[in-house]
């Protein structure tokens, strides 16, 4: 331990490590990213855990071995029957592949681990956890994809219209369908039931529903890929009787999927443009698997002695909402009790071609509920709800009235100056949701299945009365990466700012990165994903959910090699190639995905995808000179700058950035050839990029903020004129009044090359910046979640663009990167935070911050105060890691500790 002797601080709270046993105990079990999984997609599973402190005070904690015991139950830990590894003497706590017995779909296991601290002294045994092994392959499956015999298509009598109120067509929708198989059995001792579908189900036994999930089993690149979602159901099955049944809806498999792009898109149905891009017909596949105590099993699976019906869902589309009428509701459908006779058999339909896997990212659930802030009478018959918060989700409705009372559900994220609710940012999304009462004189609630939307505003019309605010609740619902930030500080707009970027992330982690959820859109940009993944990370663990969007992303690669613009991608028109900086995602997050959980599974596996990526980059610009054919042309999206950074610019800035990236994957697996590759080849651009774009004096041609961002954060300009570079890029935003001008790839780099290259005062300007633009201005103009341009909203005028203009947008989101790594001081020197850098920094009027994150090795905080001169800091370093300490004290040296909690205190040095 090294003690510090210096006199102008104070270092509180030091204590020697202690000799006690038992310091550190695993707890936090998982495999592959999931707590006690039930359907894996691997044989040779990765287990992980974290380690806590037994002893609150402990200093320097780490483990020094550990031992793992697999077995086919608990009582066999003694003598395990599976693995046992022995003590294994390492620091390893993640990732450690399973090497025991082979194991084969619907293999189960139990584990348990335990540790040795730094003084050798052993845990006691964890707490057990357990996993499953999946159906794997084709052959492990029965039953028989089944449909509806009659798909009938009901054309809406309203036109659908654009922000320009000019007519897109009528809406072609199509019921929900129900489906129904009795089924005799004895009490098993396990049941799992393993479901998916062409389109979104709902799963329900014996009268009941199955599991919590929303509109699942998810959106995959369908022609390559689906999800199955797995349940254990032994508590479900009776003795005797009972009944699977199952709700399908079109989902993104056949319903509307982004209107907006590709509404006139040639090739596709004419008479139902817009919809039905991977099919036109919904399916089920369902397989129960019932396994009793003898060692015998029972199978129940779809086929076509399942019967089918018509559901209350007369209208279930995922962009345009639901119509659900409760007079049509057939009571006890799914239940042994229920007479089917007028229902229609199921019909088989083989054709879908893609892979059946596991899902292997994170439930889309109901996360909370938000009651509204307020209800007003708008006009007669139309009260209008505020949920005081923008979110993705849905709104519950109670309601008591007579039998077909029609209430109808509109939904939006901001009003008009005039009063008027703004929807014509939804563009073509209908997004309207009707509920049709059964007359339950004890009153209804209603709850859409099979859609979703984003809104802070719930306008009801139809309600029979008055309604009160009990009456509206908005659901809260996204896919349920777990929360693990914290920011606070003394600016009450930065905290707010913080709440805005979390909302917005929350909203948009919807399944897959998506780059809004409320109009006719609602895509997996990937533009938007590569420059907000990192600030992803320090928000919420979202490593299976992006282990998932990783597998669409190469799924829909171009047989030519690059990555889509979006994924998955339904379908790709002429024009929409390709776009620097966008396709690089395929690059980058892969990248930061093994910087952040030191996993680099997720690189063998998409190495070869990846290579073939920078084989097309090399081929379309031979020259290493950047180019723009075939490149879509975003850009800098969104910058308020003119003339635009040329696209050539930004490909030959990506091009170089993505080889650097490519040769330390290269290297952190082992190909050393193709990483000196690699760096031969980023040598080579970034020496094209100073050729083409860096003057001797390190300024750039046709300079904006966002190309100077982008060169200095790439690395790209000498290290002897990256100063000036620097002091040119300070001095332009100076000149523009403190204020940016960046679009989403100029501004993530922004605020971090700033504090880097001695302009952290300036960064600190822009983050507490309230006039247009910044995040200030939007909060100040009552946004609750980050907006899509800077003046989405404009003080005096009202709503901005209309035709593109979404209020939960993630992409200028990216700044919470600057907030943890600058202003808290939190970042990785090393893959997967083996070695951490704290480094606080005050900036603007910031008198104290507090924020925290979880690693993969658990909680890192730090707090810091500033008062009269006087720098307070506390920070936390979990077990089993260390950190590079630096602060803003005088004579105060970066030094090395381990874990533990500890505060300091001295004059402070301003950066």
């Amino acid at each position: 331990m090294n003690f510090i002797r210096l006199p102008f601080y104070s270092l509180l709270l030091m204590v020697a490590p202690h000799s006690w046993a038992q310091t550190l105990a695993p707890s936090n079990l998982q495999v592959e990213y999931q707590e006690s999984p039930i359907a894996l997609g691997t044989t040779k599973p990765r287990l992980s855990w974290q380690l806590e402190a037994t002893k609150p005070a402990g200093k320097d904690l780490h483990q020094t071995a550990y031992e793992i015991q697999v077995a086919s139950n608990k009582e066999q830990f003694d003598e395990p029957n599976l693995w046992s590894t022995g003590k294994v003497t390492s620091a390893r706590t993640h990732q450690i592949t399973y090497a025991g017995v082979p194991l084969s779909p619907r293999s189960s296991a139990v584990w348990r681990v335990r540790c040795w601290d730094q003084d050798d002294s052993p845990s006691e045994w964890s707490s057990p956890a357990t996993f499953t092994i999946g159906l794997l392959n084709e052959s492990d499956w029965s039953a028989k994809w089944i449909a509806s015999p009659e798909n009938p298509i009901h054309e809406t009598e309203e036109n659908v219209q654009n922000f320009k109120g000019t007519p897109k067509g009528k809406l072609h929708l199509t019921p929900a369908k129900h489906f129904r198989k009795d089924f005799e059995a004895s009490k098993p001792v396990r049941a799992l039931l393993y479901a998916t579908s062409l389109g979104v189900n709902t799963i329900e036994l014996n009268g009941k529903r199955i599991g919590d999930r929303h509109l699942a089993p998810g959106w995959t690149s369908y022609h390559n890929r689906l999800h199955y979602l797995t349940y254990d159901v032994t508590e479900r099955i009776q003795e005797g009787g009972n009944t699977l049944g199952a709700t399908i809806a079109d989902g993104w498999y056949a319903g509307y999927v982004a209107y907006g792009l590709f509404v006139n898109v040639a090739g596709l149905d004419p008479s139902r443009p817009g919809r039905s891009y991977y099919g036109k017909h919904p399916a089920l596949r369902l397989q129960l698997e019932l396994q009793y105590s003898d060692g015998s099993t029972k199978v129940i699976g779809t086929d076509p002695s399942w019967k089918t019906a018509f559901a209350p869902h007369t209208e279930a589309d995922t962009l345009m909402g639901e119509t659900y009428d409760a007079r049509l509701e057939q009571d006890g459908w799914s239940s042994p009790e229920f007479d089917d006779s007028a229902w229609k058999n199921a019909i088989l339909d083989e054709g879908h071609k893609g892979k059946l896997e596991p899902h292997p990212g994170v439930p889309l659930r109901a996360i909370e509920e938000i009651k509204p802030v307020s209800v007003t009478d708008h006009k007669p018959g139309v009260f209008i709800f505020n949920l005081g918060q923008n979110i993705s989700g849905l709104a519950k409705l109670k309601v008591k009235g007579k039998a077909g009372d029609r209430v109808t559900l509109r939904f939006a994220e901001i009003f008009h100056n005039d009063g008027r609710m703004s929807t014509e940012n939804l563009r073509c999304a209908r997004a309207v949701d009707t509920y049709i009462l059964k007359g339950d004189p004890d009153g209804e609630i209603y709850l859409p299945d099979f859609t979703f939307h984003g809104f802070q505003y719930v306008e009801v019309t139809g309600y029979p009365g008055t309604p009160t605010l009990d009456d509206i609740t908005g659901v809260v619902i996204h896919s349920d990466t777990p929360l693990i930030s914290e920011f606070e500080s003394s600016d009450p707009i930065l905290n707010q700012i913080h709440s805005n970027i979390v909302w917005t992330q929350r909203a948009n982690y919807f399944e897959i990165p998506t780059d809004c959820p409320q109009r006719d859109e609602r895509m997996g940009w990937t533009g938007d994903a590569q420059v907000y993944i990192k600030a992803a990370t320090y928000n919420a663990d979202i490593a299976s959910f992006t282990t998932k969007w990783l597998r669409d992303l190469n799924d829909d690669q171009w047989d030519f090699g690059p990555y889509p613009n979006f994924a998955p991608s339904p379908f790709i028109r002429k024009g929409m190639n390709f776009a620097a900086a966008w396709g690089d995602a395929g690059i980058i997050c892969p990248w930061h995905f093994w910087q952040v959980y030191g996993d680099t599974t997720v690189l063998e596996e998409h190495w070869e995808q990846m290579e073939k990526f920078m084989t097309f980059r090399k081929e379309r610009d031979p020259q290493n000179v950047g180019t723009k054919v075939g490149d879509s042309g975003f850009g800098d999206w969104l910058a308020l700058y003119q003339p635009k950074t040329p696209v050539e610019f930004i490909d030959l800035a990506y091009h170089a950035h993505t080889s650097q990236l490519m040769s330390e994957m290269a290297m952190a697996l082992g190909k050393t050839e193709r990483a000196k590759y690699y760096r031969d080849r980023h040598r080579a651009l970034s020496a094209s990029f100073v050729k083409l774009h860096v003057q001797p004096d390190g300024s750039l041609t046709a300079a904006n903020q966002s190309k100077y961002a982008m060169a200095l954060y790439f690395g790209l300009i000498p290290e002897g004129l990256k100063q000036n570079a620097a002091d040119n890029l300070a001095k332009l935003i100076r000149d523009n009044g403190n204020k940016m001008q960046t679009g989403f790839l100029g501004t993530r780099p922004l605020l971090p090359v700033l504090s880097s290259h001695g302009h952290h005062d300036l960064a600190g300007i822009l983050m507490q910046q309230t006039e247009y633009p910044s995040w200030g201005y939007e909060v100040e103009n009552g946004a609750t979640t980050i907006w899509e341009r800077w003046n989405s909203f404009i003080k005096d005028e009202g709503v901005h663009e209309p035709g593109m203009n979404s209020f939960s947008h993630y992409a200028f989101g990216a700044v919470s990167e600057w907030m943890f790594a600058e202003l808290g001081g939190i970042s990785q020197l090393a893959p997967g935070y083996d070695l951490i850098r704290i480094a606080p920094r005050p900036a603007g009027t910031l008198t104290h911050c507090k924020v925290s994150t979880q690693v993969r090795h658990g909680k890192v905080a730090t707090a810091w105060n500033l008062t009269d001169g006087t720098f307070k800091a506390s920070i936390t370093i979990p077990p089993n890691t260390k950190a590079v300490v630096s602060l803003p004290i005088a004579d105060f040296s970066p030094q090395t500790f381990g874990s533990g909690t500890y505060s300091f205190s001295g004059s402070y040095l301003q950066d």
